[in-house]
């Protein structure tokens, strides 16, 4: 039985740039690093909650913008307990987030951010009223 999303896999162009936001500006910790035959980075894990990870690979060098009409990745969400305690945190590391959080068709404050390679990624704080809630199952 699927109990949840494990990880999602990302190819950054820069590995540490990409262990730094996601690690000091977002607060993940990384968990463990697996390398090749001669030592050079396959891949770095870094853990979220207890068992949700985002998995980080090297040496990415095409970069394919995502749009409206594009197929596959659209962005990652990431939920949040407290949506604007969340942007001040962002702010104190040094994120640039101008702007607020908007409320969104479901119910649920958003706000967007990029990670170092522009992947688009959405802070969600789920509200008690919202569509998923409703809606849930669990």
């Amino acid at each position: 039985m699927i109990t949840g999303i494990g990880h999602i896999a990302l190819r950054v162009e820069d590995l540490d740039r990409s262990i730094n936001f996601y690690t000091h500006v977002l607060g993940f910790r990384k968990a463990f690093q697996l390398d090749h035959d001669d030592g050079t980075p396959w891949l770095v894990y870094l853990q979220i909650n207890s068992n949700t990870f985002i998995e980080l690979f090297p040496d990415g060098s095409e970069k394919v913008p995502v749009t409206d009409h594009s197929v596959g990745f659209m962005h990652l969400c990431l939920a949040v307990d407290d949506i604007n305690g969340t942007l001040a945190k962002l702010r104190e590391r040094g994120l640039a987030c101008p702007g607020e959080p908007t409320m969104g068709k479901d119910g649920n404050w958003q706000y967007w951010i990029e990670d170092p390679d522009g992947n688009p990624i959405e802070l969600m704080q789920l509200m008690p009223d919202s569509l998923q809630i409703k809606n849930s199952k669990f």
